[in-house]
């Protein structure tokens, strides 16, 4: 050991084995400094004060039994070496505690000065290491997604000025184009275009990698988004003569997800089945409940392809992963594509997995969470195990004074939904999450649990703060209305939970009765414009 004092936090209950750790501490020829606790709680408290050089961990503790000990141990403060002192020489839990990053495994009864000394240097020393790994992989990690980010976003501009040359030849503004080199051109736009999607997915990719993807939920209808994904996607199939159906189960309520990312994930899955699916197949993309998991809608893409080997499907969402068995014109990928799905639904608390068997097809699977609104209104609407007295729904709604908006408009109607989030008061109000698909016009909702006269002092409250947001009275225009919610009579049979979800139905009707008016005032302000 060094020369320099080693701290020592030994968590032992039995005070005859605790003497015996500290003779043998004493014995070596170490300077060892020793604080014993005889509790796991009191041990992890004193990590919690201050960090030693070293832990010697009994497993069988009053508060605490065999491997929970070192796991709730090793969550606690990964980075403190750990060594085990356990009377029971058990070679299975001994290969668990390693697993879980314990340095070593020691038994009471074998424990000399000599080896115990040398246990704990090797720990020491097997630590810093380990430490040092990591703080290396981190910093190449973070070097190679700098480098790869600078230069996709480098190729990104000699590859639009290409494009866009392109383009112009093609549409004749630099003088007759004849048949032959026309066909060249678009051989060329096409090759752009795909070394575009492969810089995006590199983009994507790395940032994913380093944590840097964002979301941003909004409780949404994943029939207009399935039906969409197929839109795009049926010249594609129609092109190739495969049928493209899509089923959707009229009992799925609203999502809570990212609609661009989902979007993303489908265009994904499906484009991939078309590629991978011989004319005269059919692909289907399908939206379903699954009776055994009720807060989960599950969105899956089935092909009558190739199928994919038990190989493949191990690695299919890794990056750049390709199946080398796949037919070489159809890889005009990096293989991020999978990846990036995996991330995007990872995310959202979602599973993602793919079921197939060569020459079968394939089907893609994956999950987002349902939005639970009876959930979400529960601590807010209810005091002391009784539904409060009054509610009222705010509808704060954001119209732009142009179309399209002026500016970053998605920036402002954040920075304004922010705002009234400061306005509310979280024991007793909630702000709903973004309702349907981004669009020119925004509409925030806030279940108040007060009467329609109190609920003035939030909406001015909330008037005056959004006046605040610099340039929005520029941008648009702000509506702020308060309707009452019915609530259950007072006399009512059903149970607490009924009442809050019969609170919920009403709450839903009404911002749905919103969403549709809006909806057609949008409609024909678009033929007003027309």
């Amino acid at each position: 050991m060094n020369e320099t004092t080693t701290n020592v936090l030994l968590i032992e209950d039995n005070p005859g084995d605790a003497d015996l750790v500290r003779l043998r501490l004493v014995e070596g020829q170490s300077a060892v400094k020793v604080n014993c606790v005889s509790r796991l709680a009191d041990g992890l408290a004193s990590l919690s004060r201050e960090t030693p050089s070293l832990v010697l961990l009994d497993l069988n503790l009053p508060d605490s039994h065999g491997a929970d000990t070192f796991r709730r141990l090793m969550e606690h403060s990964p980075n403190v070496p750990v060594v085990v002192l356990s009377g029971q020489d058990d070679e299975v839990l001994a290969m668990k505690a390693v697993h879980h990053g314990v340095q070593d495994y020691l038994v009471k009864g074998n424990i000399s000065s000599k080896n115990l000394e040398r246990a704990m240097r090797y720990a020491v020393e097997r630590q810093a290491l380990l430490r040092s790994l990591e703080i290396a992989q981190k910093q190449q990690l973070e070097f190679k997604n700098q480098f790869l980010s600078h230069v996709s976003h480098e190729l990104r501009t000699p590859l639009t000025c290409i494009h866009q040359y392109v383009t112009l030849l093609l549409d004749g503004l630099a003088g007759p184009v004849a048949p032959e080199q026309a066909d060249h051109l678009k051989t060329v736009l096409k090759s752009v275009n795909q070394l575009h999607a492969m810089i995006r997915d590199l983009l994507e990719a790395t940032r994913a990698e380093s944590g840097k993807m964002r979301i941003e939920p909004r409780c949404i209808s994943l029939n207009e988004l399935v039906q969409q994904a197929a839109a795009m996607l049926r010249p594609t199939a129609d092109e190739k003569k495969v049928g493209l159906e899509v089923g959707i189960d009229h009992r799925l309520p609203l999502v809570h997800a990212d609609p661009d990312r989902v979007l993303e994930v489908l265009i994904n899955l499906a484009d991939n089945a078309i590629k991978f699916t011989a004319p005269d197949g059919a692909v289907m993309l399908q939206a379903t409940m699954v009776d055994a998991d009720p807060g989960s809608a599950y969105i899956s893409v089935s092909d009558t392809g190739r199928g994919i080997g038990p190989e493949a499907k191990a690695l299919i969402f890794e990056r750049l992963y390709q199946d080398p068995n796949s037919v070489d014109n159809n890889r005009s990928g990096l293989g991020l594509g999978l990846f990036i799905s995996r991330e995007i639904v990872r995310l959202h608390q979602g599973r993602i997995w793919v079921s197939s068997e060569p020459g079968q097809g394939s089907t893609f699977t994956f999950t987002l969470p349902i939005f639970s609104l009876p959930k979400l209104l529960a601590p807010v609407v209810t005091y002391q195990a009784q539904l409060r007295p009054d509610m009222v729904l705010v509808r704060i709604e954001l119209t732009p004074l142009s179309n399209p908006p002026r500016g970053n408009w998605k920036e402002t109607w954040q920075q304004c939904l922010e705002t009234v989030r400061r306005c509310i008061y979280l024991d007793k109000d909630l702000l709903l999450p973004p309702m349907g698909a981004a669009g020119s016009a925004e509409t925030f909702y806030v279940v108040a649990c007060t009467d329609l006269q109190r609920s003035g002092i939030m909406t001015t409250r909330i008037r005056e703060q959004l006046e605040r947001v610099p340039d929005l009275k520029s941008k648009c225009t702000v509506t702020i209305t308060s309707v009452p919610v019915q609530l259950p009579a007072t006399d009512t049979k059903q149970s607490l939970d009924q009442q809050i979800q019969s609170v919920a139905g009403c709450v839903t009707q009404m911002i749905f009765s919103g969403l549709e008016r809006k909806q057609l005032s949008t409609g024909k302000s678009s033929k007003n414009a027309n």
